[in-house]
């Protein structure tokens, strides 16, 4: 079949022009929103002893950059370790500007009454973290100590070694911090590599 001189041009002026080059599609994928995430906030949440850890993303280990846990006596009123909740938080995020949260998520309880009060700790964390403008997300306690321990049964001791040898620590942490660190390490490592089953943002 026989073409035109115009279509002769046009297929010269195709050829000779720069080839289009197609960026790789994997790779686009896996341009994730959390990839610039360099500090992780990981919430423990209890009424009575909510641990916090936050972790830097450097190479060649991440690094902690705090943690602790927020305790408050067994005689003070729920409303009170509420409060005392947010405004422990609310300083670390201050201080710390970190750029993404990961808390604990929700596990069942026999107990109603314990339920209820796990909930009023993680709803008021909740709150004062998304004040913040910080995304949050959860992961499961199982999914956590599988992650960083390597079997989702885990003791909270074998918890608190583990994020010691991560970090690099001097010694382990407390055990409510030593959780909440374990959540941003888990996290991260869930983060850097491609997955079908992102974290729950909440």
């Amino acid at each position: 079949m026989g073409i035109t001189a115009r279509q002769f041009e046009q297929m010269k002026q195709r050829l000779s022009g720069a080839k289009a080059v197609a960026s790789p599609v994997l790779a686009s994928s896996l341009k994730t929103p959390w990839a610039n995430h360099e500090i992780i906030l990981g919430v423990d949440p209890s009424l009575r002893g909510t641990g916090y850890g936050i972790i830097r993303l450097d190479k060649p280990h991440p690094h902690a950059l705090a943690f602790g846990t927020i305790s408050c006596p067994a005689a003070w009123e729920p409303s009170r370790c509420l409060a005392r909740i947010v405004q422990d938080l609310r300083e670390v995020l201050n201080k710390h500007h970190p750029t993404i949260c990961v808390m604990e998520g929700l596990f069942y309880a026999q107990n109603l009454q314990t339920a209820l009060v796990m909930g009023q700790a993680r709803g008021a964390s909740l709150a004062v973290v998304a004040e913040a403008g910080v995304a949050i997300y959860e992961m499961a306690p199982r999914k956590v100590k599988q992650a960083v321990v390597g079997y989702g049964a885990a003791q909270k001791l074998a918890v608190a070694k583990m994020v010691q040898r991560m970090l690099r620590l001097p010694e382990p942490p407390a055990a409510d911090a030593a959780d909440a660190l374990a959540l941003a390490l888990a996290h991260a490592q869930q983060f850097s590599r491609y997955t079908l089953s992102p974290p729950k943002r909440i």
